[in-house]
């Protein structure tokens, strides 16, 4: 039993997997499909990441780039948009559409909501997202990040249940716990200019995401330093390579 107990700690300890814009290396999905969060969902992550813009008329739509078809989505009516086609077949889906999707599945949802043209923008989108995620009963299995501060803000506002991740990578954990945040989700590049900052994370009792992290030495490198969650393009094969690193200790 005491074995057992153990075995079972050390998988609850283990750093978590979240597949970037859901598993899109994979048969039949894409960027941000609803059924790259399928392929995630199905394969045990502990999360899909995905992207989400609004458009000029309120309707928040789930797309990493800012331009589909040479059209702005930001600066655009949901019209000028709607019947644009992902690499799958799949139309591109709003946010409504995927967190139904999302309603199915044990996956948590790591939603990032992208910068906006002004802090207005930013604290309106905010307030769209937070509203269709409550309307879609989605909140306990949400996690928000974001590059946008004023955002960021904003969404712990509004969502003060909730997680709120930082992407930008120019605060240190310090100023994160005074501002709300949950933790800090930077690039991996930005962690090793800045290792103390894993320690500090880990004292102020934030949480540590490191993202896009592609290949398992750099993985090991940046759980060996701390990391909660690693965010990758290779869910599957990071999953295994986590599982076989703490089984070999």
């Amino acid at each position: 039993m005491a074995a057992l107990l153990c075995l079972s700690l050390a998988a609850q300890d283990r750093a978590k997997v979240i597949a970037h814009r859901g598993y899109w290396r994979s048969r039949g999905s894409a960027q941000n499909s609803i059924a790259s969060l399928d392929r995630a969902d199905e394969i045990r992550v502990y999360g899909a990441e995905f992207d989400v813009h609004v458009t000029a008329d309120g309707v928040a739509v789930v797309y990493h780039d800012g331009n589909v078809g040479g059209v702005n989505i930001q600066q655009s009516p949901y019209a000028a948009i709607k019947d644009s086609i992902l690499s799958n077949g799949e139309k591109i889906p709003t946010l409504r559409e995927y967190l139904e999707a999302g309603r199915r599945m044990q996956v948590r949802l790591i939603f990032e909501l992208k910068p906006h043209a002004s802090p207005e923008r930013d604290r309106e989108a905010a307030r769209i997202a937070v509203d269709i995620v409550r309307e879609k009963k989605r909140m306990p299995q949400t996690e928000f990040i974001t590059f946008s501060l004023e955002a960021g803000k904003e969404l712990i506002r509004l969502a003060p249940e909730a997680d709120v991740y930082y992407l930008n990578g120019d605060l240190p954990p310090a100023d994160l716990k005074a501002l709300g945040f949950a933790g800090l989700d930077y690039a991996y590049g930005k962690m090793k200019e800045h290792p103390e900052w894993f320690r500090e994370a880990k004292q102020l009792g934030l949480g540590i995401n490191v993202y896009t992290v592609n290949d398992t030495a750099l993985m090991r490198e940046m759980i060996d330093a701390g990391a909660d969650f690693i965010t990758t393009d290779i869910p599957n094969d990071a999953l295994n390579f986590i599982r076989t690193m703490y089984e070999r200790e």
